[in-house]
């Protein structure tokens, strides 16, 4: 039996579908994607052995960031594909067989269901989790290649204020490799409010061993491809989540796509 046809047998809601596809016939060039938009576990997990308050923080999925990408979506008749179970289990922007795939340690808590996990197991979260949203954004991906169509790549996300016991002051970051020129499109547009500050690759950076969607789905097939990341705790209201939305929205639409050397 495939992990595909166990999660057949197993109760839908506990087992969603591993995407959520909004308006996959927007007009937009942008293509959003939200990789950790939900912090669902079903209940064999038993929360991976975490008490209840973990699920609800940064390191169960990114706080604001599903909420953002649904507005925006609207805002810019955008498709949006956003995951559908939390990064806990295995973290669909993350590389297969990476340390932070399926981590035993997030910030500083420990996961203990994660410790030891055998093969099969790891092999089941990937059939049932990351390779159908992946394979759905690929493919979606393919069929706006075939019709000529111009596509950029955006992925929200949202980072604690403080990481370890550091603060970060900035309120969001643009994070690419190859596509510079729409990270800088976008910083620009958001810096027109003089009060903000953002910056290209905070508070982290692009990695190859470290990220997927913007390396594999973006600079492997010439599409320009960022990830945002917006500070959590602007994004702890619904008038936050909507003035973040409208920024991003504002940056955005009037930037054609560009082509990557």
């Amino acid at each position: 039996m495939t992990a595909q046809t166990e999660k057949g047998l197993l109760p839908q809601k506990d087992w969603p579908e591993a995407v959520e596809v909004l308006n996959e016939h927007g007009h937009s060039d942008i293509v959003l994607l939200c990789e950790h938009a939900s912090n669902h576990m079903p209940a064999e997990y038993r929360q991976l052995g975490l008490d209840a308050s973990h699920l609800q923080r940064h390191i169960a999925w990114d706080i604001g960031a599903a909420e953002v990408t649904r507005l925006l979506s609207s805002k810019l008749d955008a498709p949006a594909f956003l995951s559908g179970y939390s990064r806990l289990l295995i973290d669909l922007n993350r590389p297969l067989r990476s340390q932070g795939s399926i981590p035993v340690l997030s910030e500083d808590t420990d996961i203990p269901g994660n410790v030891g996990i055998d093969a099969t197991e790891r092999t089941r979260r990937a059939e049932i989790i990351f390779s159908p949203f992946h394979d759905r954004v690929a493919a979606y991906l393919d069929r706006r290649a075939q019709a000529g169509r111009q596509t950029r790549i955006v992925t929200i996300h949202s980072f604690t204020p403080v990481f370890l016991g550091v603060s970060r002051p900035w309120h969001a970051g643009v994070l690419h490799d190859h596509a510079s020129g729409l990270a800088e499109a976008i910083l620009s547009g958001l810096r027109t409010d003089a009060a903000l500050n953002v910056a290209a690759n905070v508070p982290y950076v692009i990695s190859r061993d470290a990220d997927y969607a913007v390396p594999i789905h973006g600079d492997d097939r010439g599409i320009p491809a960022v990830l945002v990341e917006i500070r959590q705790d602007l994004l702890s209201t619904r008038s936050g989540v909507e003035e973040w939305a409208n920024r991003l929205a504002a940056a955005l639409p009037a930037q054609q796509a560009e082509s990557i050397p």
